[in-house]
């Protein structure tokens, strides 16, 4: 049978998805992936970091505030 018939295999059939680009999809990837090689520890201190400043920002704010009232004070009595 194989003689007369020989077996040929069928070419593969084209599979063509397109792939669009998500910007939101690959911070994700990115993010995960540095997460994965071990840097966990270094995403603790950027965020500890981050954390700092807020708090830092957010004392000079209520000081200068305090000092702005202060001087309000001051000048209307």
């Amino acid at each position: 049978m194989s003689v007369l018939f020989p077996k040929v295999n069928k070419p593969r059939e084209w599979d063509y998805r397109p792939i669009y680009y998500d910007e939101e999809k690959e911070a994700r990837k990115e993010k995960l992936a540095r997460l994965h090689h071990g840097s966990f520890r270094e995403e603790h201190e950027k965020h500890k970091l981050e954390q700092q400043q807020k708090q830092k920002s957010r004392l000079i704010f209520f000081v200068a505030l305090l000092l702005v009232a202060a001087l309000l004070y001051y000048f209307l009595s």
